[in-house]
């Protein structure tokens, strides 16, 4: 059996407005665009070897979490996995396939 515990980040790479040059005397139209662009990175780690299992995705909702879930699984197929996460909504999703050799844990609400 192998103890897990999951949890994911967002990082976040936001452009900033630049200044632009103009003749004197008039003012710069410019639309205030920001653009931003995410990505989330899902890991989990065993403690009691280190041994630290990650994949970058685009989002974070329930299809990625069972893509998630199934490389998990994937790579820990002779073991069987209890895996710890909190409660995010994608984590608790109704339809998440949870692969044979996993069982998920939750963590009590707002803790």
């Amino acid at each position: 059996m192998r103890l897990i515990f999951q949890h994911e980040g967002r990082f976040c790479l936001l452009g900033t407005p630049r200044q632009c040059w103009v003749p004197r005397g008039s003012r710069p139209i410019v639309g205030a665009r920001l653009q931003r662009q995410d990505l989330f990175a899902f890991a989990a780690v065993s403690t009691h070897d280190g041994v630290i299992d990650s994949l970058v995705l685009p989002w974070a909702n329930a299809e990625t979490m069972q893509v998630f879930l199934a490389e998990m699984a994937r790579r820990h197929a002779v073991e069987f996995i209890m895996m710890v996460m909190d409660q995010a909504g994608w984590h608790i999703a109704g339809h998440l396939d949870v692969p044979q050799n996993m069982r998920l844990e939750f963590l009590p609400a707002l803790s």
